[in-house]
Order: C-alpha cells, then sequence, then structure tokens
C-alpha cells in the first residue's frame, strides 16, 4: 500500500481493522467486518464513510456561475446559495466527462464535488474553459479537503449530540458552512449515496481522525459502524445511482443513462448541448435498464447480455442485493428491449442465464423517511 496515496483517515482504518485495497490510486477500505454487514447496518442504523478521496474544485469571482452554466448541464442559476446540485458535465460529443455536485457557497463561489479518478481531468477541463471567463478563478482543494459520509436513519440523532446547530432545519440537498461538531469546524451537507438520509461533513485533513472517533463513540448507542467501499457500492447500487467508469463514461450520454432530467436545455449554451440536443430529436438508440435474475447466477460488470443469441449489451454493476435478497442487474440494451417486463439473459461463465428487465431504483427507503 505504500506506493498508493492514503486518506488522513488511513490510520484509523488500519486501527478499526479495515481490510485495505487500491481503489482509483487509493488505499481504502472496502469492508471492516463484513459487506453485507456494513449494508445492513447503514440501511437499518448508521454507517460511517471515508470519502477524502473525492475531488473539491472551486470556482469563484464574478463570472463564476457564467464557467459553471457552461461547464453543467444542470442549471446553476436557480441555486440559491447553501443549495446542492446534481449534475452531468459533458464533452462537446455529448459524453460523460463526469457527474459531480455543485455547492453554491456565495453569491460568487462555488464548489464543485467529482469523483476520485477524474480530479486531474475535471481540472484541467474546468481550467480550460475558464479561458472563456477571464473572471472566474479555478482552484483544486482537493488536496486542502477531508470528507466524511454519515449515512442511514440514525444519522441525524448521531450529530446532533456533536454539535448545537439544528440539523433538522437542513433541507435535503442543502448545505450549511462553517457548522462545529465535535468542536471541528464543517461543511456540512445532506445528499447521500446509499438511498438512505445522511450528511457529508467537509474539513480540515487534520482534523478528520479526530471527527472520526467522535462519530464512532457518539454513534455506539445508535448502532453506527465504520463502513467500507464494498457496501457503498451495494447500497448505491440497490438505490440506483450511478457510478462514474460503470454507468457513465466519456461514451455514454445522459439521456442515455437516464439523467434526461439534469439536462436543461433552456438554460442558455453548454458544452455538448448541440449533441444532446440532436439526440434528443433523433431518439437515443440505448438506454440503461435494471433487470432482475431469473436463473440463478450473479452477473458482473462487463458481462454480455444476449437475445436470440446475439450480443445487445452489456452489465455495467451487478451483484447480489442485500436488502431485497435477490440477484440484480444494471446495463444498456437496445431501446426496443428496455421496456420492465423484457426478457434477456446474461452470459456467465459461458452459460445464458435468464433474467427480466425492470424498474429502478430497485429500493426506496419507506414513505416518511427523510
Amino acid at each position: 500500500m505504500s506506493e498508493l496515496r492514503r486518506t488522513p483517515l488511513y490510520e484509523c482504518h488500519l486501527r478499526y481493522g479495515g481490510k485495505m485495497i487500491d481503489f482509483a490510486g487509493w488505499a481504502l477500505p472496502v469492508q471492516f467486518t463484513s459487506i453485507k454487514d456494513e449494508h445492513h447496518a447503514v440501511r437499518k442504523a448508521a454507517g460511517l464513510f471515508d470519502v477524502s478521496d473525492m475531488g473539491e474544485v472551486e470556482i469563484s469571482g464574478p463570472q463564476a456561475l457564467d464557467l459553471v452554466q457552461r461547464a453543467v448541464t444542470n442549471d446553476a442559476s436557480r441555486m440559491r446559495v447553501g443549495r446542492v446540485m446534481y449534475s452531468p458535465m459533458c464533452n462537446p460529443r455529448g459524453g460523460l466527462i463526469d457527474d459531480l455536485l455543485v455547492y453554491r457557497l456565495g453569491d460568487d463561489r462555488f464548489m464543485l464535488v467529482v469523483n476520485a479518478a477524474n480530479i486531474g481531468k475535471d481540472y484541467s477541463w474546468l481550467r480550460e474553459l475558464s479561458g472563456q471567463f477571464p473572471r472566474a478563478t479555478v482552484t483544486n482543494l482537493s488536496d486542502e479537503v477531508a470528507q466524511l459520509a454519515l449515512q442511514g436513519p440514525n444519522s441525524e440523532p448521531i450529530l446532533a449530540k456533536l454539535t448545537d446547530a439544528d440539523l433538522s432545519s437542513l433541507k435535503y440537498y442543502w448545505c450549511q458552512d462553517g457548522v462545529e461538531v465535535a468542536g471541528v469546524r464543517c461543511l456540512v451537507s445532506r445528499t447521500g449515496y446509499t438511498g438512505e438520509d445522511g450528511f457529508e461533513l467537509y474539513c480540515a485533513p487534520q482534523e478528520a481522525p479526530r471527527l472520526w472517533e467522535a462519530i464512532l463513540e457518539a454513534g455506539r448507542e445508535y448502532g453506527a459502524v465504520p463502513a467500507g467501499l464494498g457496501c457503498r457500492d451495494t447500497l448505491r447500487f440497490e438505490a440506483g445511482m450511478v457510478l462514474y467508469g460503470n454507468e457513465l463514461t466519456e461514451e455514454t450520454t445522459p439521456l442515455e443513462a437516464g439523467l434526461g432530467r439534469y439536462v436543461k436545455f433552456n438554460k442558455g449554451d453548454f458544452v455538448g448541448r448541440q449533441a444532446l440536443l440532436k439526440q434528443k430529436e433523433e431518439g437515443v438508440r440505448r438506454r440503461l435498464v435494471g433487470f432482475r435474475m431469473i436463473d440463478r447466477g450473479i452477473p458482473r460488470h462487463g458481462y454480455p447480455i444476449v437475445v436470440g443469441g446475439a450480443e445487445v449489451g452489456v452489465v455495467t454493476s451487478g451483484t447480489y442485493a442485500p436488502t431485497l435478497d435477490a440477484n440484480l442487474g444494471l446495463g444498456y440494451v437496445p431501446v426496443e428491449l428496455s421496456a420492465p417486463g423484457t426478457e434477456i439473459c446474461v452470459l456467465v461463465r459461458g452459460r445464458q442465464l435468464k433474467a427480466q428487465v425492470v424498474e429502478i431504483p430497485f429500493y426506496r427507503r419507506e414513505e416518511g423517511k427523510r
């Protein structure tokens, strides 16, 4: 692990028995106890994740909004200070450079939270675009920020023990800066990548270990556990949340991936608009679908999807879903095969196993739960 980058919480992970792996060049825990146990803990209580590998890029200055509007497909002009917005960011062909979160921290200040493997690429791209906006400054803050994510139905009462801030008033996809949590100054948001209620806490790297320990101590009575990358993937998968590098690549578009609601054609020009408008008018030829295995077997990333003996698509993500006790998958298929109820096959180790297209997300938390 010596050649891999380490987050500020690396030593904490070792103390808690984390099984470390290489994730996009970072040494991160895939699990602490078991993926299944950590998955159920997040669904029923709370799990604490280290997501300090994620990147943070600040865009500031009088033309900050103009640059953000040019870079992403969603409409940042509608954001009030404190709002958080999900958005694809596309290349001129309409392919996905990344999918990211946009935080509006001031009238002329935004923070883009980008995927770990894409930090360098995204920063270079935004710097290139900023040449059109001389009064906008692009700064890579990734090395100056640690990020923890507390996810699960008990997240709010756990954090409430550590702060005087009224977290119950923090709405979904909003953030608040300058919040003291266990004596650590944080930017706190409420988005989540698990299908459950949860909070993200951004802080100075040197403060992250203290915050990690304080949250787990406060969460002990609420069943909180440290959680790794393994359950983070199964949780996001059940909730139908796409993953860059799997469902999303520079060869896929937001319209194909089911992200059309985040493409605002009427907001003005943005990178990829013409290509996406053309695709919308002509109609997409393939679509991302969810499917449930009928035959016994687990679909894995890269497995071919077959109909009538011919390969028609590929599995982008697939696993056993602990909450649903089912083998499920995501993948791209031709539009004519994308309706729920359509029968397809997945080629698993040379055998064609039956599956059926179903609606996504596979899992939604109960009504009334945040």
